[in-house]
């Protein structure tokens, strides 16, 4: 009988192979085993020989040890996917995976850090149910939420920075997937909202409705349960609350309307720059409030469509993406204050350096090892250097 690898967890097998978007036949073929080793592996009915091992660990590119790690106990929490009927089901599960890796940053950053306080505010929202939410309420709860936080009725600075000094955990990361923008859960493990953004999404403008959309799901639909989120209805109701809470957040009425002599695209183009929000979201803002009518919405979208502005809207490429930085930072300080080695950290999470660094916004090449430094012996170096002159 084949000796299988000591202490080897299945569930890491499985998790590892979707945060790389393999199927399990692709990770078969790669390695040289059937598909049905695969599933006996990710089962547990399994071990790999030690042999099989290395070339997991070599074709997933992760550390043995990743796969000898015990699983955290996590009790996950409803998560909610921007363009969740678009985006695949091997996106959605490649961006879960790589998730999971992400709070396991985390949850080993909380030994050394105290992250900050959560600071969002709690509504009585009718038992909890989105269909008992009514659409005029929801830009009283936008409003209600500026004023918890004391941010005022203008443009906002950093929606991410705002969100992590309110005890968010942001992350932007690749999602490799156009068709999902961003996701978010109230993780019930650790009792912390977590938002992942796409890194992908080039307009900052729409990226910034996505950080505001999230809050939306995060404040409203905190308390949802799974099953409510798997009916279609009822998932497309809270997204379109979302999209109002979002619109009401970043447009405040009556300081929005200061700015709005006419509507058209070239005069909400020209206040893009101030606000930071698209003029596609501009639009819908507008309708919602009555500034415009069906007709005149209608026609908006229509000569919107001929510009091109679907895809790529004007400052689009000049507006910079807000960029999560906590979690970085944290990451930097530790590093900085030696309490734990550069190049050790990854190995401390079991993952390779690359793979921390996309997750946590560091640049490529910050755990590589440092050049030791260069020190001269006070007592043999000469008083006074002289360099020959010409």
């Amino acid at each position: 009988m084949r000796p299988g690898t000591p202490g080897f967890i299945s569930e890491r097998l499985r998790s590892a192979r979707e945060a790389r978007g393999l199927s399990a036949a692709s990770l078969a073929a790669v390695i040289g085993v059937s598909r049905a080793a695969i599933t006996q592996y990710e089962k547990g009915r399994q071990s790999p020989s030690p042999e099989v091992m290395r070339l997991i660990s070599d074709r997933l590119n992760l550390p043995l040890h990743h796969f000898l790690r015990a699983v955290p106990a996590t009790e996950n929490g409803v998560v909610f996917y921007r363009s969740l009927s678009s985006a695949t089901k091997a996106a959605r599960a490649k961006a879960q995976q790589r998730y999971a890796w992400f709070r396991e940053v985390i949850t080993y950053l909380r030994q050394y850090v105290k992250f900050p306080a959560i600071n969002l505010p709690e509504f009585d929202l009718a038992g909890n149910d989105p269909a008992d939410i009514r659409q005029e309420n929801i830009e009283e709860l936008a409003a209600q939420t500026r004023r918890f936080w004391g941010i005022g009725d203008a443009p906002i600075g950093n929606t991410v920075m705002l969100l992590e000094r309110n005890g968010v955990i942001l992350a932007r990361h690749e999602l490799d997937s156009d068709r999902l923008d961003a996701f978010s859960e109230w993780n019930q493990e650790d009792e912390t909202p977590y938002v992942v953004l796409n890194s992908e999404k080039g307009s900052a403008a729409r990226s910034r409705f996505d950080v505001a959309h999230e809050l939306a799901h995060l404040i409203l639909h905190r308390h949802v349960r799974k099953v409510t989120l798997n009916t279609p209805a009822m998932f497309s109701l809270m997204e379109d609350q979302a999209h109002r809470f979002s619109g009401a957040f970043l447009l405040p009425r009556q300081t929005f309307a200061k700015d709005l002599h006419a509507v058209s695209l070239d005069s909400l183009r020209s206040i893009k720059a101030k606000w930071r929000v698209s003029v596609g979201a501009m639009i819908k803002r507008a309708a919602h409030l009555g500034f415009i009518s069906e007709a005149e919405e209608r026609r908006l979208w229509i000569n919107y469509g001929r510009r091109g502005w679907r895809k790529h809207e004007p400052m689009d490429d000049q507006l910079e993406n807000e960029k999560p930085r906590y979690v970085r930072r944290c990451i930097e300080l530790l590093v900085e204050k030696e309490i734990v080695a550069r190049e050790v950290f990854p190995t401390q999470i079991a993952l390779p350096a690359l793979d921390v660094e996309q997750l946590t916004g560091l640049p490529e090449g910050f755990f590589d090892p440092t050049e030791p430094r260069i020190e001269l012996k006070t007592e043999s170096a000469p008083d006074v250097i002289r360099f020959p002159q010409r």
